[in-house]
């Protein structure tokens, strides 16, 4: 569950909590459905999470025309935004982030600026989803092995 919740919270390492889980079915059960196959699967779906975040919220930005700025804006936001506006941070961050880093940085013109937020808010969704299909498919497999 708590990994579900780090899909919104990025300061929650979702995979670290799934892979906890993993490793206490096995303390406190056992092991042994765990086979080579096994790890090699979610290896690779936890290679896929690490990378969904930052591809996802480079194609937002970039796709309505945003630079670097943006993207380490919109993730700066993304971090900051849920402690400083708690649950509409979580929204609000990363699209203030990626308009503050344009405007800074690159001197976006304002209207640009926001798209480029927009687009920023569209990528972090788009990481969310694809994250917690990732998950729940972590965890199916889980369920099959066992």
């Amino acid at each position: 569950m708590i990994a579900f919740v780090g899909l919104v919270y990025p300061i929650i390492p979702s995979v670290v909590f799934i892979l906890l889980g993993f490793i206490l079915y096995g303390v406190f059960f056992s092991f042994e459905p765990f086979n080579w196959l096994f790890w090699t699967i979610q290896g690779l779906f936890i290679i896929l999470l690490f990378g969904a975040d930052y591809v996802s919220n480079m194609f937002g930005v970039k796709r309505f025309g945003g630079s670097k700025a943006g993207i380490w804006g919109s993730t700066i936001g993304l971090l900051i935004g849920p402690f400083v506006i708690p649950v509409l941070g979580i929204i609000a961050g990363p699209f203030i982030g990626a308009v503050a880093g344009e405007l800074i940085v690159n001197r976006t013109e304002f209207k640009q600026a926001v798209k480029i937020g927009f687009g920023s808010l569209i990528g972090f969704i788009t990481s969310v989803a694809t994250k917690g299909t990732v998950q729940a498919v972590m965890i199916l497999i889980f369920v099959l092995f066992i």
